[in-house]
């Protein structure tokens, strides 16, 4: 991975979360409307929250702080996980669409976690 960018636009992980965002949109399109307040509303908030954390940590000073916001990042991915496998088990979504989706945040999350070594080695020299 290469550890010099200038934006957080420039990295792969941030371009990668904002696909998923936008899949998430469509996918949450089909659940029923009485989820509009529920898992709709949580599973687009959790998949903005990846590259806006990864956004607004790049924006504050300090590598530091910029991991904190991947920590969140990060936690959001979980979240994500969660949800998808409970939309699935609820029949919102397919195996198919979840088992791809799943797959998609298992590389956001390797992707954070190398982002996240990667800035700790900034930090550690």
């Amino acid at each position: 991975m290469n550890t010099t960018f200038k934006s957080y636009r420039d990295l792969d992980v941030w371009q990668k979360s904002m696909r998923l965002a936008k899949r998430i949109y469509q996918v949450t399109r089909k659940f029923p409307g009485d989820e509009r307040f529920g898992l709709t509303n949580q599973l687009r908030r959790a998949a903005v929250s990846v590259p806006s954390n990864l956004a607004e940590g790049h924006a504050r000073f300090g590598a530091g702080e910029f991991s904190r916001f991947i920590s969140i990042a990060m936690g959001s991915v979980a979240e994500i996980e969660t949800q998808i496998l409970l939309s699935n088990d609820l029949g919102y979504i397919t195996s198919e669409i979840s088992q791809e989706v799943l797959g998609e945040l298992d590389a956001i999350g390797k992707m954070l976690r190398g982002l996240a070594k990667s800035i700790q080695r900034r930090r550690d020299d």
